[in-house]
């Protein structure tokens, strides 16, 4: 069965990086942290966890908006808490829904390699994703980008919530 659904992936960049120089009691921690915003935020607006990867997480809505907001919500604490720069792809589209608890298609394979391709404290989505954005959040062309695995260049968009100063402005170059 197709159903249509937005995904998103998110990543806390340089965690391999923190843990070798940090090591593994203190990446833990900040793994918990993650893992605790990411259950909150996504519960406060309806968005589910689909699965955890390692220091990362792939999220799943019905309601695109809702999952815009939770992604620049969490990307938004965790660069406020000085924590480690989280980064984010997202894309929407009809997927197949397998096994009555796991999607499949285009959409979950471009929402990751979004995440793949963007920088720390950055947010790219497709152009899709940016039809159904929450009132505090605009869409910023970034063009059309070919994305490993996909034919055609998709149409990408950096988002960032309105009326506040974009965390890309002041990154620092941060190793992954």
């Amino acid at each position: 069965m197709r159903v249509p659904r937005t995904f998103a992936f998110v990543d806390l960049s340089g965690f391999t990086r923190f843990t070798d120089l940090h090591g593994d009691d203190e990446a833990v921690a900040v793994l918990a942290q993650f893992r605790t915003a990411v259950r909150s935020i996504a519960s406060d607006v309806g968005v589910r966890i689909a699965k955890w990867l390692g220091d990362g997480a792939m999220l799943v809505a019905v309601e695109g908006s809702a999952l815009v907001s939770a992604i620049v919500e969490l990307q938004e604490r965790f660069a406020d808490d000085g924590l480690l720069p989280v980064r984010a792809g997202l894309a929407w589209g009809r997927v197949i829904l397998f096994e009555g608890d796991d999607y499949t298609g285009g959409a979950v394979n471009l929402a990751s390699r979004l995440c793949d391709l963007a920088q720390p404290f950055e947010v790219l989505a497709t152009a899709e994703v940016a039809r159904e954005l929450p009132p505090e959040v605009a869409a910023l062309p970034v063009g059309p980008k070919q994305i490993p695995g996909f034919a055609a260049p998709i149409s990408v968009v950096r988002l960032t919530r309105i009326h506040r100063p974009d965390p890309m402005a002041d990154a620092v170059a941060f190793e992954s």
